[in-house]
């Protein structure tokens, strides 16, 4: 225990070193680094090794902690894994390989918000309201919608097999879908009204920013009389 615990203090503390953006010194305020919280920590988790009714692996203890650290800093602060950022990174690079529907969480189903138009969800027939049940033998009930998404998300190519619970339709059916590439658009306006306009930012990718001047453009040369004024939907 006494290895394990000079063992996780050194590994912390060297993290609090090289992560300092000016290592000579203690912190911009001055603060020392706390050896007795540390000592805390590094007790707790030592016990959980030793004790605890299972054996929890040193990784899921050690991420566990740090996402509970960002946790208490605000609703903006995470702590992302190989995974997840590789997840990220799909979701704002602006295409991915997947089916083309938005989506979210109904009584722990996955509901269909909106298929994209044009997109293999959208041909195959898949509705707004639509609940997916399973995805090829997964149960969707327990899963989060993170996972559901990841199931049936793949490359392009690769099929996947959704049951569909539709209101009006007395039992499940199942529908085969080839996965695509899917394109997907932040960046969505129209008029309200001669010179006013409305401009939707669903979230922010890569290509958010170019999109945005172009949409913005697009509706000041198509306006009757100039642009006078514009609703931004964040």
């Amino acid at each position: 225990m006494n290895t394990s615990r000079k063992l996780l203090t050194g590994v912390l503390l060297l993290s609090l070193g090289t992560a300092a953006p000016l290592p000579a010194k203690e912190s911009a305020a001055g603060e020392r680094v706390p050896l007795q919280e540390l000592r805390v920590f590094a007790e707790v988790y030592g016990r959980i090794k030793k004790d605890y009714v299972e054996p929890v692996p040193d990784r899921k203890l050690l991420r566990d902690a740090i996402r509970g650290m960002l946790s208490g800093l605000d609703p903006h602060s995470a702590y992302l894994d190989e995974d997840e950022f590789n997840e990220l990174r799909v979701g704002t690079s602006g295409e991915f390989g997947g089916l083309g529907i938005e989506v979210g969480m109904e009584d722990g189903f996955v509901k269909v918000i909106a298929p994209i138009d044009d997109t293999p969800a959208a041909r195959a027939g898949i509705k707004a309201g639509d609940l997916i049940i399973r995805i090829d033998d997964q149960a969707v009930k327990g899963l989060s919608l993170d996972e559901a998404v990841k199931l049936m998300r793949g490359k392009p190519g690769t099929k996947v097999t959704l049951q569909i619970l539709r209101k009006g339709r007395e039992a499940p059916f199942k529908i085969t879908i080839e996965r695509a590439v899917i394109k997907t658009v932040s960046v969505k306006s129209r008029f309200l009204e001669p010179g006013f306009a409305y401009l939707r930012l669903s979230q922010f990718q890569a290509t958010t920013a170019s999109d945005l001047r172009k949409a913005i453009a697009k509706l000041k040369r198509a306006g009757k009389g100039g642009l006078k004024g514009l609703v931004l939907d964040l």
